[in-house]
């Protein structure tokens, strides 16, 4: 206490020093001390981020605006620098660490920018086939549509029609009639994309296949270009419900041939592939990727901080296989676990696309959460080897968490928010498998 007062009166003595203008001493030490409260509380908020930097810091303004008072009022007093030094350095680790970018680490992303061209390319060289195959059916444009009060269902049968700018779901709807996109207006006449049969549906399942093995910039489509095949006449209220203000239009259903994304990929219903269809160059994707893998199984002795090494790459480069190897077993056992794999995938996918590239892990922590722990040295001080025996024969299978640390860095090499805890399971002294995959980097 003696030591602090002093310094106060150092510091007040120091301010009049460097002041022409007389002071209350009283009034200067209590701005200093409330300049340091908040200079303190700014310093612990910051340490509490352990690198990661925030959008609203709740004492950083009070900080600032009173040490910088203080600085211009008094520049030369050294208890005010020393204050001012703090701030400086506070402000900078509340900007986030950073670290120099290692080209490996963002590899991934060219690798699949490279595979989006290859696809693309197959893509529109179909494409370009596939009109040319039903040019002689096609109708010279889509709209206006063929007027229904002077074109009859027979006069339009086997016609082929190209519909851009299909907006689904955003004109989804559910008619009398069946399920269907609207593309159109009343003045031009309408199509009813049929989308609730496998013509729709098995390229649409392909698409999602390739957003999630192929290409992850590949944001969810809301235009597609429809290469289809009109089937009849029917009268639907593209907003249909109680409160629908809309009247009931005829419009011509279309049965998709093929769904088109220029730039990325072209599906195409195919009874004999996965989920009723397939995208263009679907094949080759494997192969591809194969040879772009650096990791491409889990050691049965791998390290917590290794596992999630290699979980990061199986994500970074989409090899799914080996993201299903590193997580437990024991959360992959139903169909709606394997759904929710895949969904979590598609987020880790698009996070590494979009917030981060490449993450830090720091040491495992280890606890034995179930069974004898054999390595816990304070518990057996006091155990005679016979009972450490007799523990570990009663208390069953052991069971151990691993928990690690991730830090996030974006291409800048710039750190992405605060750090994460991943847990990771081993069961009876087996191999390691990480628990919690959800969890982002």
């Amino acid at each position: 206490m003696m030591r602090t007062m002093f310094a106060v009166a150092l510091a007040t003595m120091s301010l009049f020093a460097a002041n022409a203008a007389p002071a209350d001493p009283a009034a200067v030490k209590r701005k200093i001390g409330q300049a340091d409260y908040y200079v303190k509380e700014f310093e612990k908020e910051v340490e509490r981020q352990k690198g990661g930097e925030k959008a609203v810091w709740r004492c950083k303004n009070d900080a600032v605006s009173r040490v910088k008072a203080l600085k211009q009022e008094y520049p030369d007093a050294p208890e005010v620098q020393k204050l001012f030094l703090r701030v400086r350095t506070a402000l900078m680790k509340s900007k986030g660490d950073y670290v120099e970018v290692d080209e490996a680490w963002t590899a991934y992303k060219r690798n699949e920018e490279s595979l989006r061209k290859t696809i693309a390319s197959f893509a529109e060289a179909e494409w370009k086939d596939l009109v040319a195959r039903h040019g002689e059916k096609m109708l010279p444009k889509a709209f206006p549509t063929p007027d229904p009060n002077e074109v009859t269902v027979d006069d339009l049968e086997g016609s082929i029609v190209l519909i851009e700018d299909v907006r689904y779901p955003l004109n989804q709807f559910y008619g009398e009639t069946g399920e269907y996109v609207f593309s159109g207006k009343p003045s031009s006449g309408f199509y009813y994309v049929d989308i609730s049969s496998r013509d729709w549906l098995g390229p649409y399942e392909a698409v999602k296949r390739y957003r999630r093995n192929v290409d992850s910039g590949f944001e969810d489509v809301e235009a597609w270009t429809v290469l289809g095949r009109i089937e009849t006449l029917v009268l639907e209220n593209t907003h249909p419900g109680e409160n629908s203000v809309g009247a009931a239009t005829y419009g011509w259903v279309v049965k998709p041939i093929a769904l088109y994304i220029p730039g990325h990929v072209l599906a195409v219903s195919d009874d004999e592939a996965e989920s009723s269809g397939r995208y263009i160059g679907e094949e080759k994707v494997a192969a591809i990727k194969d040879a772009w893998y650096t990791v491409k199984s889990v050691p049965d002795d791998v390290s917590p901080e290794k596992l999630m090494e290699i979980f990061m790459t199986a994500i970074r480069e989409k090899n799914y296989a080996l993201y299903q190897a590193c997580i437990d077993p024991e959360r992959q056992k139903t169909p709606v676990a394997q759904d929710l794999l895949k969904y979590h995938w598609d987020l880790h996918q698009e996070r590494f696309h979009r917030e981060y590239v490449h993450a830090t892990f720091d040491k495992a922590v280890i606890t034995v959460i179930k069974g004898f722990d054999q390595d816990d040295d304070d518990e057996n001080f006091f155990l005679t080897e016979d009972q450490k025996d007799t523990l570990e024969r009663i208390s069953g299978e052991k069971v151990e968490d691993a928990r690690v640390e991730s830090k996030a860095v974006d291409e800048r090499g710039k750190q992405v928010g605060s750090p994460n805890p991943h847990h990771m399971i081993r069961r009876g002294g087996g191999r390691w498998y990480v628990e919690d995959y959800e969890i982002r980097f």
